[in-house]
């Protein structure tokens, strides 16, 4: 049991304003494991008085020097590894093995990435006969997701830091454990006081006063479509720049020439990492008709194949959904779809066999059209659906029949081809066959998916500001 009582303010530990607790629940056992404070308001006008206080000397810091920092603080992550991941196993019950590599060690590239992409940003360049800088945006107001709740911290403070803002941050109430040790080590790296600041606590306590303070110039959210929206519309009494990465309904699009059993496999692969609780997820399986049967065969022999367990056996390659409320709606939508008349190809609603205990969800794929409700919302669960389409043309206008623009991928066995659809598909990311993300790419999306980009270079400059001098 691990009981956390204090939130990081001006370099410091301190008590928060209130004495009201968070539990947080291990998904897998459903016994709490840790508390955190439930800060107010009160502890965020603290925290970002702290970091407006701290912005002018950070803002002027050489960038080789902030690189400095994150490559200690990347240097420190590493070093705490396997604590790190056995954090991410207790908090969201993804098995250990997947965690280690597809969270801690990607968080830690991730900072390296920043360190190393300083060098690249274009701090001043002329526009005629004036000098254009690019100025840190000022203080920023964090919030982060629980799917990803170490690699969410870094990806945003990381590079709010890294551009010369200061940062108040908020780690998610459900998963909360690694905000705190990254704050820490943060600290142990040299970062100077009021830099980064944490409040730990519930979105509609310490998220909105973040998104309200009118000392915070800037907040970055990684959440929910209503999350985002609301977010948007707090921030906008102040006039706020805003970040968000929000959801997503990406197509995993087969064309006819394509080796249909690895794009399917691949494809479901991607759809299930993390018990299918990713906002870029290939959960839309498009397949040519005349192969629909064959995909959906394909689809089930591999949903099929995930054990469910215990995380921290390396033998689990599904563990549960992070909260009881998420695996309840996640069995909503399977029992909804199974309703509407969607065809069951494997899985359903029902809790897996020997798993009495945790919020475990069965690997379920439906087979249905575009339209149907499975096809058009984000589940956020080891949900997906196969839809035929009838030709290239048709598979682009399946894909981009979405509120959602956030990832894709295209399958051909001509990969001038398969780019070429790619570039018609409105989204903000896209992997042709099976090809690994670069995390120094841009992360980010079109439509309902969100506002600006993450990772590498392109995640620094979503927290810089222009500014023209003349003369």
């Amino acid at each position: 049991m691990v009981e956390r009582d204090q939130i990081f303010i001006n370099g410091a530990w301190v008590a928060p304003s209130g004495d009201e607790v968070i539990e947080v629940i291990n998904p897998a056992t459903e016994e709490t494991i840790a508390t955190v404070p439930r800060g107010t308001a009160d502890d965020v006008d603290r925290a970002a008085q702290a970091a407006a206080a701290a912005f002018g000397d950070w803002a002027r810091t050489p960038a080789d020097e902030r690189a400095a920092i994150l490559r200690t603080l990347a240097e420190l992550l590493e070093n705490r590894a396997d604590d790190v991941t056995r954090m991410i196993v207790s908090e969201i019950g993804q098995p250990i093995t997947l965690a280690a590599r597809s969270q801690t060690a990607v968080a830690v590239r991730d900072l390296r990435n920043f360190a190393d992409a300083l060098k690249d940003v274009v701090w001043a360049e002329p526009a005629g006969d004036a000098m254009v800088h690019r100025r840190p945006a000022g203080v920023v107001g964090a919030i982060t997701a629980w799917n990803g709740p170490v690699r969410s911290v870094c990806l945003k403070a990381g590079a709010a830091i890294a551009a010369g803002c200061t940062v108040v941050l908020k780690g998610s109430e459900v998963a909360p454990l690694t905000s705190f040790l990254v704050t820490e080590l943060a600290s142990e790296a040299g970062l100077p006081a009021g830099v980064l600041n944490l409040v730990s606590g519930t979105g509609p306590e310490v998220g909105e006063a973040i998104a309200g303070h009118p000392l915070i110039d800037m907040v970055s959210l990684t959440g929910s479509v209503r999350a985002g929206s609301r977010v948007m519309a707090v921030a906008s009494a102040s006039i706020k720049r805003v970040a968000l990465e929000l959801g997503g309904k990406s197509a995993n699009s087969v064309l006819d020439d394509a080796d249909v059993t690895r794009a399917v496999e691949v494809g479901l692969e991607d759809a299930f990492r993390n018990s299918g609780q990713v906002c870029g997820s290939l959960s839309r399986v498009l397949v040519p008709r005349s192969r629909l049967r064959e995909a959906e065969e394909i689809a089930a022999a591999k949903a099929e194949s995930y054990v469910l367990g215990d995380p921290l056996d390396p033998a689990t390659t599904m563990g549960p959904v992070a909260t009881s409320a998420q695996r309840d709606r996640v069995r909503a939508y399977i029992q909804g779809a199974l309703e509407e008349g969607c065809r069951l190809v494997t899985g359903g609603p029902e809790a897996p066999d020997g798993l009495e205990r945790g919020y475990y969800v069965r690997p379920t794929v439906f087979s249905a059209t575009n339209d149907a409700k499975i096809a058009r919302e984000e589940v956020f669960g080891p949900v997906t659906v196969v839809i035929p389409h009838d030709g290239e043309d048709d598979a682009v206008a399946v894909a981009n029949d979405s509120a959602y623009g956030l990832a894709g991928a295209v399958w051909s066995a001509d990969a001038a081809r398969a780019r070429a659809v790619a570039a018609r598909v409105r989204t903000g990311r896209v992997r042709i066959n099976g090809a690994p993300l670069d995390m120094r790419a841009p992360h980010g999306g079109f439509k309902r998916s969100g506002i600006g980009r993450e990772m590498g270079r392109y995640g620094i400059e979503g927290y810089l500001e222009y500014q023209a001098l003349h003369g």
